[in-house]
């Protein structure tokens, strides 16, 4: 299926056991200061698409947005400790990219980041899209239509 085509009705995704969202963001404190986000304005693309050639990793996919000054990646993780041994790993792409920016920017105020971790239990989350294309935790996992057992929000949450 095209990655943009709509799915006519109702929607949820199917999740097995645990998992990690990771919800991490940059932004342009002073936007005129190039030299100093433009490392990690390219640095986070790299690294997703590491992520997305090596499923091996852990992370299930992701979606980033752009509103107004800030940009926000959710991420979807097999598991917390994948996604701490990817941010720890020398050989991969985060450390060297998180060790240039705090010598590049450090406490100046130039660019903010951010980050949230939440690990989520089976039975946890809830979900639905209706008349979307498939997107989010579907896109990361599975998407399957919403039917018997799975109407309401209270029935895909206690599955």
């Amino acid at each position: 299926m095209n990655r943009h085509q709509v799915q006519n009705g109702r929607y949820t995704a199917d999740v097995d056991g645990q998992f990690v969202v990771f919800i991490i963001g940059m932004r342009f404190n002073k936007l005129w200061k190039i030299h100093k986000w433009i490392g990690a304005f390219v640095a986070m693309p790299r690294m997703l698409r590491e992520l997305q050639r090596s499923p091996d990793k852990g992370m299930l996919g992701a979606r980033m947005s752009w509103g107004g000054r800030t940009i926000t990646v959710i991420q979807y993780w097999r598991g917390f400790d994948d996604l701490e041994a990817f941010a720890k790993n020398p050989s991969d792409p985060h450390l060297p990219a998180w060790r240039a920016f705090n010598r590049r920017v450090g406490k100046s105020g130039d660019v903010g980041v951010y980050h949230e971790t939440y690990r989520v239990g089976s039975g946890q989350h809830e979900s639905v899209y209706v008349n979307m294309p498939v997107m989010g935790l579907a896109e990361a996992t599975t998407s399957v239509p919403v039917g018997k057992r799975r109407d309401t929000a209270r029935e895909r949450m206690v599955r």
